[in-house]
């Protein structure tokens, strides 16, 4: 959420770098609403002044012994119209801010201008995609072919864009969620936190999800709860209407969980495999900063992501996403893409965003340096999206004979340097 005072002060200037924004929001009712809302000052200052006049002729008459009576009553008409119209402003700001509550971030200064996702700029490169003497293969036929992938059972138990991982393809998944673990904690400085897969709706306010994308979660039935669409919301609210110490900043966080998307605006895309399903897990780095921080801890947040790609040895790029392909609460994100031969692309894996004071503000985090508080600036990325590793893996590690090897890193957490069909 933006800052109201500021809004209004910058109103032109925001309007202008929202309007590069993807659907950039109407901001009739805005302008509308600031010139009502300045209009009822403006009387208001002229009636006080007004009201202040009458109230030193009357008493002056009073001294000079006169009847006021009338005069007093023309008063405190006045004063019932100065009552009506602070009301009217008072409405007119909470209208505001509802509207506000709708309003996307401003992308920061940095991000390039651009329509839509061709308008992304590739930052850096890492690896070349491997040459294969055949035709790779994809992931929903070798998952499936090695007996570790299965869509049919998931469909029955469950429904569409569900899967179940047997024997190999478990323990594959499973040891890349300790893997990034591991190295985020170890060596990267996070701490690890496992928060519930539920949370309410003060929550997914806070980060943004609500009331803008409902459609896109699942809710409990009866209760105010919801599934969590990513560990973004849990951990970041972990400090809502808390006050954090300046010197504990920057604080970051690793967290693995199941994520649950309903995906009501894919409208098709990636309808095979598991590259966008209802239900997935993945580790997320989240990190609170102080402002002058947090540009330089997205740069480190972005690059823990890519290292975990690298130790894989799998080909990846980074790209900073333009205005128009930008997340609704993001000042500035940079997407990594990882190879797919099977796809024959690069395919998102992880976002990097700094949402600057816009997720505070909605959530009441703040950090105290001596006697002022101020809201901090939050920042999150998937380090990684643990079932497009896994895609990315079986796809870059495959062999002729239908195999996959292990990458070397994930070896000792599956003691094994092959997966192979099940028999």
């Amino acid at each position: 959420m933006h800052d109201f005072s500021y809004f209004r002060r910058e109103f032109d200037r925001i309007a202008e770098r929202l309007a590069t924004r993807s659907n950039p929001p109407n901001l009739d009712e805005f302008r509308a609403l600031d010139a009502e809302r300045r209009a009822a000052i403006t009387q208001v200052e002229q009636l006080k002044a007004r009201k202040n006049d009458e109230s030193n002729a009357i008493g002056k008459l009073k001294r000079e012994g006169a009847d006021t009576s009338e005069r007093q009553k023309q008063v405190r008409a006045i004063a019932d119209e100065i009552e009506g119209l602070d009301k009217k402003v008072n409405a007119v700001d909470e209208r505001f801010r509802e509207l506000l509550a709708g309003i996307p971030n401003i992308p920061h200064e940095s991000v390039p201008v651009g329509r839509d996702e061709t308008g992304n700029v590739e930052v850096r490169r890492c690896g070349e995609p491997a040459k294969f003497d055949f035709e790779p293969k994809a992931h929903w036929d070798l998952g499936p072919a090695l007996g570790i992938l299965d869509f049919e059972r998931a469909a029955k138990i469950t429904g569409a864009r569900f899967a179940v991982y047997w024997d190999m393809g478990a323990k594959l998944e499973r040891a890349l969620i300790n893997f990034m673990l591991d190295t985020h904690t170890r060596e990267h400085g996070y701490t690890e936190v496992l928060p519930p897969f539920m949370v309410n709706s003060a929550s997914l306010f806070g980060t943004g999800q609500l009331p803008k994308f409902k459609e896109d979660l699942f809710k409990i039935e009866g209760t105010d709860y919801w599934l969590i669409p990513t560990a973004e919301v849990p951990v970041t609210n972990l400090f809502r209407d808390e006050t954090l110490d300046d010197s504990a900043l920057p604080i970051s966080f690793a967290s693995f969980t199941a994520c649950f998307r309903s995906e009501a605006g894919s409208y098709g895309r990636d309808v095979r495999g598991i590259i966008r399903q209802h239900q997935f897990q993945k580790v997320e780095l989240v990190k609170f900063a102080r402002p002058d921080q947090s540009y330089d801890e997205l740069e480190k947040l972005t690059g823990h992501a890519e290292d975990i790609l690298r130790r894989l040895g799998l080909p990846f790029r980074t790209v900073v996403l333009c205005t128009g392909d930008m997340g609704f609460s993001s000042a500035k994100t940079y997407d990594i893409e990882v190879w797919l031969p099977g796809q024959n692309g690069y395919k998102e894996i992880s976002s990097c965003s700094n949402f600057e004071a816009f997720q505070a503000r909605r959530a009441g985090i703040r950090y105290r340096a001596g006697k002022k508080a101020e809201f901090v600036h939050t920042l999150n990325g998937s380090g990684l999206a643990v079932g497009r590793t896994w895609v990315a893996i079986v796809e870059n590690y495959q062999q002729k004979d239908g195999s996959v090897v292990v990458p070397e890193a994930l070896r000792p957490y599956l003691n094994v340097e092959v997966i192979r069909p099940r028999t």
